[in-house]
C-alpha cells in the first residue's frame, strides 16, 4: 500500500503568490536517498528540501533538484522556515538549527522574514579565459564591467554594465553545459549588474546551473548573499554598515519577481539572507 507523504508548495523571497522561487518542502523521517530524489524529480522545481528530526541540530536539511543533491540552497531553506512557521514548531522571533551537507546552519524568524546565516565565502580573480563563455552568454567585451570573480562556493560572478544587457543575455544552455562539464573550476554562473528596478537595491541578478537541471533560477540566496561580500570587497557600496540588511533583486525577467535581503559581519564572519515566503499549494504524494 502506497505511503502518504505531506508536501508544501512554498514561493520563497516574496510575499505573492506565483512570484519569487518555488521550493517544495517535506518533512519526513522514513524517506530513504532514492525516494528522495525521486520525489524531486516528479516535483520538477529548482529544489526540493527534506526535513527530518536530527541528533546534530533542531533539524535535518537536505536539498535535491531534479537530477542531484547539493549542498546548499537559501530559497528552500527559507520556504522550510516558512513550512515549520505554518505548522507550529518555530514562532516569531526564534532562532533554530538546521544540520545540512554545508554543517550546522542558524535559521529563523524575525518580523516578517525568515533569515538564513550562509558558510562564509572568499573569493578569488577568474585568471583563466572567459572568452567562450561570454559567447555563450551573448555578452560582448564591451559590456563587462568588472573583473570576473570565483566564489569559494565555485559560483563564477560575471559584471555587465545594465540592466538592458542583462535582461537581454540569450545563454546557449548547451554550450554552457558543455564549458561548465568539461572543467572543475566553476559549477554555476551568476550574472549581475549595480543598476536596478529600484533605487533602494544595490544590485539585480541572474542565476544559470545548467548541469545541475537548473537552466535558469528564478531567486538565488546562495549567490545573493555572497555578491554582497563581493561588492564590498570591490568597495563598490557606497558608506557600507555591518549587519545592515542590503537588497538584491532577481527573477524579474522570468516574471517571478524576487527580492533578497543580505547582511554581512566580517569581522564575525556572518553572512545572512533574508527573505518571506508564501505557500500556494499543500497536499500529499503518495510513494
Amino acid at each position: 500500500m502506497p505511503r502518504q507523504i505531506e508536501i508544501f508548495h512554498i514561493d520563497a523571497f516574496t510575499s505573492e503568490p506565483f512570484k519569487g522561487n518555488p521550493a517544495a518542502v517535506v518533512f519526513d523521517n522514513s524517506l530513504n536517498v532514492n525516494e528522495m530524489q525521486c520525489i524531486a524529480a516528479e516535483m520538477n522545481l529548482s529544489e526540493t528540501a527534506f526535513l527530518s528530526d536530527s541528533e546534530k541540530a533542531d533539524y535535518d536539511l537536505r536539498w535535491f533538484t531534479p537530477k542531484s543533491e547539493v549542498d546548499l540552497c537559501g530559497h528552500a531553506t527559507i520556504a522550510s522556515l516558512h513550512f515549520l512557521y505554518e505548522k507550529n514548531l518555530i514562532k516569531e522571533y526564534s532562532q533554530i538549527t538546521f544540520n545540512t551537507k554545508s554543517g550546522v546552519v542558524s535559521a529563523g524568524k524575525l518580523d516578517e522574514h525568515y533569515f538564513m546565516q550562509l558558510p562564509f565565502i572568499n573569493f578569488s580573480k577568474a585568471e583563466f579565459s572567459l572568452n567562450n563563455l561570454y559567447d555563450a552568454l551573448a555578452i560582448n567585451f564591451n559590456q563587462i564591467k568588472y573583473e570576473a570573480f570565483l566564489s569559494s562556493n565555485r559560483y563564477l560572478y560575471i559584471s555587465v554594465d545594465n540592466l538592458r544587457t542583462l535582461f537581454n543575455l540569450k545563454p546557449d544552455f548547451i554550450r554552457l553545459t558543455e564549458i561548465i562539464s568539461s572543467q572543475n573550476i566553476f559549477s554555476d554562473i551568476a550574472v549581475y549588474t549595480m543598476q536596478t528596478v529600484a533605487k533602494d537595491s544595490i544590485a539585480h541578478l541572474r542565476f544559470f546551473a545548467p548541469v545541475e537541471g537548473i537552466l535558469e533560477d528564478p531567486v538565488t540566496g546562495s549567490a545573493a548573499g555572497p555578491l554582497l561580500k563581493l561588492l564590498k570587497n570591490l568597495n563598490l557600496i557606497e558608506n557600507f554598515s555591518d549587519d545592515k540588511i542590503y537588497k538584491i533583486e532577481q527573477g524579474d525577467i522570468l516574471n517571478r519577481t524576487g527580492r533578497i535581503g543580505v547582511s554581512l559581519n566580517e569581522s564575525k564572519k556572518e553572512l545572512k539572507i533574508y527573505g518571506k515566503a508564501v505557500t500556494v499549494l499543500k497536499g500529499s504524494i503518495l510513494i
